[in-house]
């Protein structure tokens, strides 16, 4: 009966739409009638319910709440039930979720525009239904060897389009993170989700069909692209609607846009997904591990922090994606290759190591062309990975590429080119392989659209192209040891444009000791508007010695409105005793911004001995969120003798989260000699939270000799649980030579939750220590298989002091392949002091084309004149390797 009632109600609404121009009578009728909104919505739940024959307690389960939620939900004498509620119930009785939305949104009387409003709302917001759109659009790669094109027809627009299938889609273990998270926002709260991995691994097509249950719901979708990602973003994220997925596709677009664009783009989308008015919304993006970590990494102390809004956008929003199919994808995907998905059983028949995704999106192919594309091609493809290595790009203007490939050739090779080479070498790298995919593919950007009235743009256009992405990831594999030729770097200087490429070249250049091509770019930076890029060089004239021109470098970029200049200026005139320029300057920076410069105003102060306005301007500095100033404060005042004043400080800080201070007095007393005060804070910090209090503490104390102290407030901290202080009670026992206790207390490391790696690492030195050195090795590939590749190195460092060269020299190339940061330069001053000149030459050259200097600077400074500068600091190297001309 209800159903045939709803019927006739539909019709005759839609009678009433028809007759009275829309539905805009009707529904103003309804905005302002709440109670028949939840009458209607109760309507439907009760019909819904007794069509499927559930009980109460059945339905509950079947939606995921409890029963007295469900109960409540139906009864006539109960509040509105929660968006979250209606969703749930709206999905386990297959009703249309978004119309019981809006009914509870009007019965909640948060519904009161009229629907003329909303429809001017609806006009104004960007993207299409998601029904509307096609995944290879949405940057979904094309399958390799599908079945033949097929005319596919969208309602929508009535037109046609040429469509390659996608293959059957397998589920993997992070499908199911990322369909809660969907229905998260199908209920009616916002949410975002970043899938990161590598590439090719179908990121993009996870999220395509993630957001198919959204589409039945009349979501809409918004990718922007045009003009450019980040500028499509920052213009049009304002009119983002409810129910609209953004698309974030390959994100690092957005979120590392140069120029603090990237950063702008986040809070908008922080501020986003805070917004109740534009509830709910869904972000989905896709990453690179590597754009994930560096977007989440902590800034080091003191230095500018590049990604502070990023960072905290994706805390705990991260969706990992891996590399492979597991055991269970590829059963499945065998089932559906059975079944018939021609695309599947191809991938399954060519791939041995779970990559499906990979071979899928034409990898394969792609890689192939470039092993066999003809020298000029392969030239213009090495430039290209060259320049995206280094994180210029992802759009590399023709001019640049033409230039910069040249040197990539033999003399040979150069000799046979034809005069249209370039334009050869593009039509074969633009070819495109199975999937419509490209080696190198040009990009055309839409014309921008203008009023009838406006004049027409006359801006010349820049012809630019992109890498395949399969391939820019197989060339940061095979290239990275590898330094660019000249010819990159003179096309760099000449044709590149945008200060971020400029910028990251430049880097590039100056951790390869190509110094003259840093400092070129770097002043082509400069000139493009980057104060920064005057701050790079600023570095570069203080590592060359040239003190003068630093600082006229360092003056040039601060009063060109830099605040990391202004801050550095500050704190170099401090340095040199000239307080009022630095006060000046430090007042300059605080005017701009910078949080740390009231504090360095304080440090100017007490060093004349103003200490009331010190204090003032540390609380002040403290105010803006600055919270080191108040461990600096807290110093001042304990070493004034107003120790009351610094407790009170120290014991606010800690009812408030932060028990650094309490630890910092604790070490101040202990340099005082009053140990009983410093132990009573160092257990206060502890009880805070500081699992590192009694540590410090504990090596304050042995680096004074007092090594049973040491080690009595260790145990001490082990007894209540602290990680560290197990950790430093072990390592103390066996520098102390007790080899049976530390066994015992690394071995119950090794179970301690945290404590896992620092035990391996232990048990590997205490092996080591003992004679047993294959045990020793064991316990560090362990630690190393951990990420911990330092255990290799101090190995090595034992086996060098100990005169075992050999062995030293051994794990030292180990601890080099096991990824451990500047393990090479001990490699080379051992092979230095051995007397083998050309192993370590060419060592240290090695490491500076693949971008760690340090080893050829240590090699420098080994063989220079102990009293002259570093030549190689100086005038670094030429592109081929050999020392600069100049120096």
């Amino acid at each position: 009966m209800f159903a045939v009632v709803r019927v006739n109600e539909d019709e005759h609404r839609r009678t009433t739409r028809d007759k009275q121009g829309g539905w805009q009578a009707m529904d103003r009728v309804d905005a302002q009638s709440p109670g028949s909104a939840l009458a209607e919505l109760r309507a439907q739940f009760n019909a819904a319910f007794a069509e499927r024959g559930l009980s109460k307690t059945q339905l509950a389960r079947r939606a995921g709440l409890g029963r007295t939620v469900v109960s409540q939900a139906f009864s006539t004498s109960a509040p509105v039930p929660s968006a979250q509620t209606v969703g749930a119930l709206g999905r386990a009785l297959g009703l249309d979720v978004r119309s019981l939305l809006d009914l509870r949104e009007t019965a909640a009387g948060q519904n009161t525009t009229t629907v003329t409003s909303r429809e001017t709302a609806r006009t104004s917001t960007v993207g299409r239904p998601i029904a509307d759109c096609d995944p290879h659009d949405l940057e979904v790669h094309p399958a390799v060897d599908g079945a033949s094109p097929t005319g596919h027809r969208h309602e929508a627009s009535g037109r046609m389009r040429i469509q390659t299938a996608l293959p059957t889609y397998i589920r993997r273990p992070h499908d199911a993170d990322l369909d809660r998270t969907v229905s998260m926002a199908a209920a009616g709260y916002s949410q975002m989700a970043v899938l990161v991995g590598s590439s090719s691994t179908g990121k993009t097509r996870a999220c395509w069909e993630a957001v198919q249950p959204l589409a039945t719901l009349g979501w809409r979708l918004w990718h922007p692209i045009d003009p450019t990602r980040a500028e499509a973003a920052l213009a049009d994220i304002e009119r983002v609607g409810a129910h609209t997925v953004v698309w974030l596709n390959e994100a690092q677009h957005y979120l590392g846009a140069g120029q603090g664009l990237g950063e702008r783009i986040t809070a908008a989308l922080r501020t986003l997904l805070a917004d109740p008015e534009r509830s709910p919304v869904l972000i989905l993006g896709t990453l690179w591990p590597e754009y994930a970590q560096a977007y989440t990494a902590l800034s080091e102390p003191g230095r500018r922090d590049p990604h502070s809004q990023t960072r905290a956008l994706l805390e705990d929003r991260r969706i990992e994606l891996p590399d492979f199919f597991d055991e269970a994808a590829t059963a499945a995907a065998k089932i559906a290759a059975e079944s018939g998905d021609g695309q599947l059983s191809r991938a399954l028949g060519h791939t041995q190591d779970g990559r499906l995704a990979q071979f899928l999106a034409g990898a394969p192919e792609l890689l192939h062309r470039y092993r066999s594309a003809s020298p000029a091609a392969r030239a213009v493809l090495h430039t290209a990975m060259d320049a995206l290595r280094f994180d210029a790009g992802p759009h590399l203007p023709a001019t640049f590429l033409a230039n910069a490939a040249q040197d990539y050739l033999s003399d040979d090779e150069f000799d046979a080119l034809e005069d249209a080479w370039f334009e050869r070498a593009l039509a074969e790298t633009g070819a495109p392989v199975h999937g419509n995919l490209a080696p190198l593919r040009r990009v055309r950007h839409r014309p921008a659209r203008r009023s009838p009235t406006a004049a027409p743009t006359t801006d010349p256009v820049t012809v630019v192209y992109r890498l395949a992405d399969y391939l820019e990831q197989q060339g940061r594999h095979e290239r990275q040891a590898l330094c660019p030729p000249a010819s990159f770097w003179e096309a760099a200087c000449a044709h590149l444009t945008r200060v971020e490429d400029l910028t990251r070249l430049a880097d590039a250049a100056e951790n390869r000791l190509r110094m003259s091509w840093a400092q070129a770019l770097y002043r082509r930076a400069a000139e493009a508007g980057d104060t920064n890029a005057l701050v790079q060089l600023y570095e570069l004239r203080v590592l060359a010695e040239d003190h003068e021109g630093a600082s006229a470098l360092l003056e040039q970029a601060a009063t060109a409105g830099s605040i990391d200049a202004m801050g550095r200026l500050a704190q170099l005139r401090q340095a040199e005793g000239d307080h009022l320029s630095a006060e000046a300057w430090y007042r300059r920076a605080a005017d701009a911004g910078a949080r740390y410069a009231l504090s360095g105003l304080a440090e100017c102060r007490v060093a004349v001995g103003d200490y009331a306005e010190a204090e003032r301007l540390y609380r002040l500095a403290a105010d803006t969120g600055y919270s080191t100033a108040l461990t600096s404060l807290a110093e001042l005042l304990e070493r004034t003798g107003n120790h009351d004043a610094a407790l009170q400080l120290a014991v606010k800080a800690a009812a408030e989260g932060d028990s650094s201070i309490l630890a910092r007095l604790s070490l101040l007393r202990q340099e005082q000699e009053d140990h009983e005060e410093a132990e009573s804070l160092a257990r206060q910090a502890a009880e805070a939270g500081d699992d590192l209090a009694l540590l410090s503490l504990a090596n304050a104390r042995e680096a004074c000799g007092d090594r049973a102290g040491a080690e009595a407030l260790l145990r001490e901290g082990v007894a209540a649980g602290s990680v560290s202080a197990l950790i430093g009670l072990a390592h103390g026992r066996r520098t102390a030579g007790d080899t049976e206790q530390a066994e015992n207390l690394y071995q119950e490391l090794l179970l301690t939750p945290g404590g896992y790696v620092e035990a391996l690492g232990g048990l590997a030195k205490l092996r080591e220590s003992t004679g047993h050195r294959e045990e020793a090795e064991a316990f560090a590939w362990l630690a190393a298989d951990c990420n911990d590749s330092y255990t290799l190195f101090e190995l090595a460092h034992m086996r060098e002091e100990a005169g075992d060269f050999d062995g030293a020299e051994t794990l030292y190339r180990q601890s080099v392949d096991a990824g451990h940061e500047h393990t090479v330069v001990y490699l080379v001053e051992l092979l230095e002091r051995q007397g083998r000149h050309g192993e370590a030459e060419k060592l240290a050259s090695d490491a500076a084309d693949a971008g760690d200097s340090y080893a050829l600077v240590t090699l420098a400074e080994l063989r220079q004149d102990a009293h002259g500068p570093v030549p190689v600091l100086e005038f670094g190297l030429e592109p081929d390797g050999t020392l600069s001309a100049e120096s």
